[in-house]
């Protein structure tokens, strides 16, 4: 058996015993895509969860499925695994975990209390991220999205609509009464978050930082960044809470940053 599938002399393809020749991949190629498979199950197993209501595993899973979604084309450019198959991969498994699972977990856990116009709300999410990452896969290659403009989304990214989605989900975990009101109001909010996507809001993307900061910021930054985990594993849903209101709070200020570059610009007349 173990001759039938035994490299040829350049080592790139095998046959079986029918004659069919197979290409072999490298191992780094299959781990981006691995890593994208895992975050679709985390995804579906959060909306599982929520169902059987184990609400907090629920929403614990659909964050590990975001973060999962968010490292994995990062782990095939520094692999140098890229491949026109894991694109595709990770766009249908982008509309998976952070548009249908935050939406059905939102649902399951409280909008299904006030009926359809709850179910509205969740289905009305899910269309707007995947109109988002559409919209993101179309603009990438833009060529007016040059310059300075490239620091911005257009809209609410996927991933940040879907942290964002769950707030009320954070607030009834920190104690908020989760009431027939505080269900209406979470319909509504979904609405917001929904339009949020889809809007043309510009959202600094941070993508100017680069992979450079100066020296005498790397300590304060590594201490944030390791106080920031001690306190989502400390306090989870304090933490989540405090972050999505500061990301709303972001929003203007970015809005408000992009307004005075683009009017600088005007009144240069250039970039």
């Amino acid at each position: 058996m173990g001759a039938d599938r035994q490299p040829n002399t350049n080592g790139e393809t095998a046959r079986d015993p029918r004659g069919a020749r197979f290409r072999q991949m490298p191992l780094r190629l299959i781990v981006p895509n691995l890593i994208t498979v895992l975050a679709i199950c985390a995804g579906l197993t959060g909306i599982r969860l929520a169902f059987e209501h184990r609400i907090e595993m629920a929403i614990a899973m659909v964050l590990l499925a975001a973060f999962l979604d968010g490292v994995d084309g990062r782990v095939a450019r520094a692999l140098k695994a890229t491949s026109n198959f894991g694109a595709q991969m990770d766009s249908l498994a982008d509309i998976v975990n952070f548009g249908v699972a935050p939406g059905l977990v939102l649902y399951a856990f409280i909008l299904d209390r006030i009926g359809s116009p709850g179910w509205i709300a969740a289905l009305l999410f899910a269309i707007a991220c995947g109109l988002r990452l559409a919209r993101f896969n179309v603009m990438a290659d833009d060529p007016a999205s040059t310059g300075w403009r490239a620091d911005y989304f257009v809209g609410v990214p996927a991933p940040a609509g879907a942290m964002l989605v769950l707030l009320p989900a954070y607030l009834s975990f920190v104690g908020v009464p989760h009431s027939l009101v505080f269900a209406w109001i979470s319909c509504i909010f979904t609405l917001v978050v929904a339009a949020l996507l889809v809007s043309r809001i510009p959202v600094w993307s941070g993508k100017s930082t680069g992979a450079r900061i100066r020296s005498d910021y790397v300590v304060p930054l590594m201490l944030g960044v390791v106080l920031f985990v001690l306190l989502l594993s400390t306090y989870p849903w304090h933490t989540m809470t405090v972050s999505a209101l500061l990301y709303l709070v972001f929003l203007p200020l970015s809005y408000r940053a992009y307004s005075r570059r683009e009017a600088a610009e005007s009144e240069t007349g250039g970039p």
